[in-house]
């Protein structure tokens, strides 16, 4: 089975197969100094910190977060198939939408141990409401396979696919990040550093899951990133399989650069309030620490979710992030190619 490398850096993964995209905090100058109140850009160019890599956003990675969910009915065959479609021109002139590089998806069970791509617990009731994703009710992994994957999305006529079945519309060119949502289980530590007790105890827990992820997988061509708020999830992976993983980070800088090192993750997923030298950096999360910096140090990636707004991409593009997860297709210019095409839609 082929599988290509798309992470810049690899660490000491040991997978043939090992995808990522990055946002990572570097320094940023904007022409009028600091992000607001945060000058971790200035210090690590004057004291040499860390590297300084701005890019320009059209050289960034773009992450189809559940298939460009602002767009299209999330974590459906029918996104998956449009962020990996090859673009069109939106106004008939030279600007068009970008193809995704990646797409992001959620995996969870059902009752009948099936693996199929949906985000939430619940069929329906999203965010404490009645209104939910899909007409069906009930909780994903107590529901029978043949009434979740019948279950309409968003009115939008697609229903809750197999994992296997959205795969097999993502060309092999386009690579995949599958988030483990959960394994049909309850306390399974979120977003934390566990011990060595806890940590196999909870990749008990994890393994059958993984493992029939892994199976179907194995079943593709794509190049894979398995990532997770769970370090259970992480270390269930790392048993069963050689795909590279990325821990996805929440408050805490300290832990999930841990578990980045303790799994030899080759990235890091990083909501943008932990990326220094922007304004969207929240400094009493950080502790003092460079997230960018110091996963740089040890050669991992950093991926940053989920961007919304041209705003945030370009902040992002000048702190040297390498790829940004979006809702949206359009966050993001096409590089221009030697016709003078290119720019955002």
């Amino acid at each position: 089975m082929r599988r290509r490398r798309l992470l810049r850096s690899t660490v000491g993964v040991t997978t043939t197969g090992t995808l990522g995209a990055v946002y990572t905090d570097g320094g940023i100058d904007s022409g009028g100094g600091d992000a607001a109140g945060d000058d971790t850009a200035v210090q690590r160019r004057d004291d040499g910190s860390g590297p300084v890599d701005a890019r320009s956003p059209s050289e960034l990675t773009l992450i189809a977060h559940r298939g460009f969910a602002g767009e299209n009915p999330e974590n459906t065959v029918t996104a998956a198939r449009v962020a990996a479609s090859e673009s069109v021109p939106a106004d008939g002139g030279g600007t068009t939408s970008r193809r995704a590089d990646i797409i992001e998806i959620d995996v969870v069970p059902t009752a009948d141990n099936d693996v199929v791509v949906f985000h939430d617990a619940n069929l329906s009731g999203r965010d404490g409401g009645s209104r939910g994703l899909t007409d069906a009710t009930g909780v994903v992994w107590e529901t029978e396979t043949a009434t979740v994957t019948s279950a309409e999305v968003l009115g939008s006529g697609d229903t809750v696919p197999r994992l296997s079945t959205l795969l097999d519309v993502v060309p092999p060119d386009v690579g995949v990040n599958v988030e483990l949502k959960n394994p049909g289980k309850y306390d399974l530590r979120f977003a934390e550093k566990l011990s060595d007790s806890a940590l196999a105890d909870r990749a008990a827990a994890w393994q059958p899951f993984v493992d029939r992820v892994v199976e179907v997988l194995d079943e593709h061509d794509n190049e894979f990133l398995c990532s997770s708020f769970y370090e259970g999830a992480l270390a269930a992976m790392r048993n069963a399989s050689s795909y590279a993983v990325a821990p996805i980070l929440w408050e805490s800088v300290g832990d999930g650069l841990a578990i980045a090192r303790e799994h030899d993750a080759a990235a890091v997923h990083a909501p943008m309030k932990l990326i220094a030298g922007t304004p969207f950096h929240d400094t009493a999360l950080t502790a003092g620490v460079d997230l960018v910096a110091e996963a740089h140090a040890d050669g991992r990636d950093v991926n940053v979710w989920t961007v919304d707004t041209w705003y945030q991409a370009d902040w992002l593009a000048a702190a040297g992030v390498d790829g940004i997860a979006a809702d949206y297709s359009g966050l993001l210019p096409r590089a221009t190619d030697a016709s003078g095409s290119g720019g955002r839609p």
